[in-house]
């Protein structure tokens, strides 16, 4: 067994498609219309393009605020992503105006730090223990 494919819901998938392509570096895998408006969206890492998806999916469902609300509220990441050098790619993104809720922080052999991703999330880019 393995993961395929994971999700984060996304108020907006067209600004979300720009911030995870043009800003985190991902590349779109799948987009297909799905009704009027919503898209079955997904980008992957160009380092494994055969890898998990992620799924950015419509927020729409009245459940999904309530859920997102009280992760942001008490500033708790919805994903993961990892990286090589988190004091890099911290510097990388803050120059590209991303808003960053923790500062890379080490916590014994991983370093963390978590951002707005403009979607409603809270991301957390880390290192993988060594």
């Amino acid at each position: 067994m393995k993961i395929h494919l994971t999700s984060v819901f996304v108020d907006d998938q067209a600004r979300a498609e720009r911030f995870y392509t043009e800003v985190l570096g991902f590349v779109k895998k799948y987009d297909v219309p799905m009704g009027e408006k919503d898209r079955w969206l997904t980008v992957v890492s160009p380092e494994e393009p055969e890898g998990t998806e992620l799924l950015l999916e419509p927020a729409g469902h009245p459940a999904v605020g309530v859920y997102r609300d009280a992760l942001v509220e008490e500033g708790i990441p919805l994903a993961q992503f990892a990286v090589d050098d988190v004091r890099a790619e911290y510097e990388r993104l803050r120059a590209l105006g991303v808003r960053f809720t923790q500062e890379p922080l080490e916590m014994g052999p991983v370093t963390t730090a978590v951002f707005d991703d403009t979607c409603g999330n809270l991301i957390q880019i880390a290192t993988k223990p060594r």
